[in-house]
């Protein structure tokens, strides 16, 4: 079985069937507790928890994700550098290395749990009228607990960012960045200039293939695009999800850069520690340690070169402010001592996703919480990592197609992402799914209950150019409040437009031949709040948008890097802090635009970069 003891697979096979099996959504809630009574199941290997904290270290990172663990395993290749990595989180859980399930991890406690503020025409018909925010709080971060997509963007995107001021971001400068992390496992790519053999993370395609996929391989000619890598040479067209996935089992940021690093002897880690503040001379204005919370006790430690700072967009923006690095108005107003008037928490930026669209087929070709409960699907999956079980996040078939409204010149500039899942909510029978949305239980009674047992599947559109700007703001100085999240979806119309264009593609989707086959026939029933308006009509879609539409995790931009000439950039396309030394960002925050692709392999991407960065400046290169 993989190597995994006996005790570890009983404990596999319980607490992923009797939840199932039963459909109680609270099982799930206190999954990742009742894992930490039973004993840490082994991975290939833990990563150490520090029982004795130094009063200071060379390097200090703050936040394990993607980022964090990629600068932490980089710099630690330098024996003489001491490296402390901070972690609010523990470790993964063996619920979370199964891709199939990966929407359950958002509903544990590896996951922060924000919301956002009520946002004006959009998430209307989720509960309370805000949008759920999933973020990571385990080792690995939120590539702990995402769908393990693998999508880069495309190179447009890059020469933009360089356009904007930042020297050494352009397409050509990053490439090589991606395949240094990349270890591809997919046999047609690992001759590809485009991907990496050699690196640390794991990136395969699911050994598992439905006839849905097929369907929709097929579409791609159709409506006249490509089957294609969409990591490679052309991102526009269809293809089979990549997923950050090893044998059958996701490959995250700690199981891909700090599990292999576990021995080294100036690898440190602080798990379950809440920084709360980072320590800045304000004469100096150097950033020179931080303080943190851990057991109850608060800890206080020094960087004696730098402190990297990988909380990710609303942690780094979050902590900066706390620290006095932010806009003068907002940290006045709590009484913190302004250090750096900066404009942290604007340019925040997300990928909006319509969901919750559900279409019938004929034929049992689909992917449901009932059907995956069989022996024979988890005995599949324990002992072959094969299976079901290894579709990451269900989604099998993604597409980057171009709307009406895409009016770059380039024939190779998406502005829409679909993605085929080959299951839809009415198949979510413990609910589970519709958690994570923050679908209301009104509005899930009225669209599923009576269809709960029929064969469907999904194809949600993502927006991936939104032109429409939110903004992060403290509403406390207290560090354990969460700051005030205002996404302001729609607030420019055209992303609405754009998303409505999407949707009309995932249905001409599934009028292709492929799919004729099996009778894809779109759900009629009208949204509630929607009933008012002609089905399928423009009107229709955009009040559908208004109300269902949920985020892919994909925020950005809240530390934006540009020249130090930018008035409205915080970091450098160094990372580093404008007006404060010792001091980087190193996560999504950053992003000065968002790319036009699932962000966990470009925060890798930025990892690397970093990396090379701070070790040039510390003459390490």
């Amino acid at each position: 079985m993989d190597n995994i003891p006996k005790m570890a697979a009983v404990k596999v096979f319980l607490l992923v069937l009797i939840p199932l099996v039963f459909g109680q959504s609270f099982v799930y809630r206190s999954l990742n507790d009742f894992y930490r009574l039973s004993g840490q199941y082994p991975h290939e290997g833990m990563v150490k928890d520090e029982k004795i904290i130094q009063s200071q270290y060379d390097f200090i990172v703050i936040g394990a994700g993607s980022g964090g663990s990629v600068v932490t395993n980089r710099l630690t290749e330098n024996p003489n550098w001491d490296v402390l990595l901070i972690e609010a989180g523990d470790d993964e859980t063996f619920l979370s290395d199964i891709p199939l399930l990966s929407g359950l991890n958002e509903i544990t406690s590896l996951n922060w749990g924000y919301k956002t503020d009520p946002v004006p025409g959009a998430c209307l018909s989720l509960t309370d009228g805000v949008c759920n925010w999933p973020r990571g709080r385990v080792l690995g971060g939120t590539s702990v607990i995402n769908f393990l997509i693998y999508t880069r963007g495309n190179k447009l995107d890059y020469d933009r960012w360089e356009a904007l001021g930042n020297t050494g971001w352009s397409y050509k400068d990053v490439l090589p960045y991606f395949k240094k992390s990349e270890n591809v496992g997919i046999p047609s790519l690992k001759s590809s200039p485009y991907h990496g053999t050699g690196g640390y993370l794991n990136v395969e395609h699911s050994p598992y293939t439905t006839e849905m996929h097929k369907a929709f391989r097929k579409a791609a000619g159709e409506m006249g695009y490509k089957y294609n890598d969409p990591n490679g040479k052309v991102n526009l067209g269809f293809s089979k999800a990549q997923a950050t996935m090893r044998n059958g089992r996701r490959c995250s940021a700690s199981r891909a850069f700090l599990e292999p690093i576990r021995f080294r002897k100036n690898f440190h880690t602080s798990k379950m520690s809440r920084v709360t503040k980072i320590l800045i001379d304000p004469q100096t204005k150097r950033a020179y340690g931080v303080e943190f919370l851990k057991n109850r006790r608060k800890y206080t430690v020094l960087a004696k070169k730098e402190v990297i700072l990988s909380a990710g967009t609303i942690g780094s923006a979050h902590l900066l402010m706390l620290s006095g690095v932010g806009p003068r108005d907002n940290l006045e107003a709590y009484n913190i001592p302004v250090i750096q008037d900066s404009m942290v928490g604007y340019n925040l930026q997300d990928h909006l996703c319509l969901s919750g669209v559900v279409f019938f087929v004929n034929e049992t070709v689909t992917i449901s919480e009932n059907k995956v409960t069989t022996p024979s699907a988890i005995f599949d999956y324990m002992v072959r990592r094969r299976g079901p079980y290894t579709i990451p996040g269900g989604a099998e078939g993604i597409a980057f197609v171009k709307t009406k409204y895409s009016k770059n010149k380039s024939d190779d500039y998406p502005d829409i992402e679909l993605v085929m899942g080959t299951g839809a909510l009415n198949g979510d029978s413990s609910g589970s799914v519709k958690h994570l949305l923050g679908i209301s239980d009104e509005f899930a009674a009225k669209m599923y209950s009576d269809i709960q047992d029929r064969e469907s599947f999904a194809i949600n559109p993502i927006l991936l150019q939104p032109r429409s700007r939110g903004r992060l703001s403290l509403r406390s100085a207290n560090p354990f409040r969460w700051p005030s999240l205002q996404p302001m979806y729609f607030s420019d119309p055209q992303d609405l437009h754009v998303l409505r264009e999407g949707a009309k593609m995932a249905v001409e989707v599934t009028k292709t031949s492929g799919f004729k086959r099996f009778n894809a026939t779109l759900q009629r029933r009208p949204f509630p709040g929607c009933e008012n308006l002609k089905f399928e009509s423009d009107q229709y879609w955009e009040c559908a948008i208004r109300q269902v539409s949920s985020t892919l995790s994909h925020q950005v931009g809240t530390v934006k890097m540009g020249p130090r000439s930018d008035p409205t950039a915080v970091v450098d396309p160094t990372l580093k802090v404008i007006g404060i030394s010792g001091l980087r960002v190193v996560d999504a925050s950053i992003m000065p635009v968002i790319p036009t692709g699932h962000t966990n392999a470009i925060v890798f991407m930025i990892g690397e970069k970093a990396s090379d960065m701070i070790k040039k400046d510390w003459n390490y290169i």
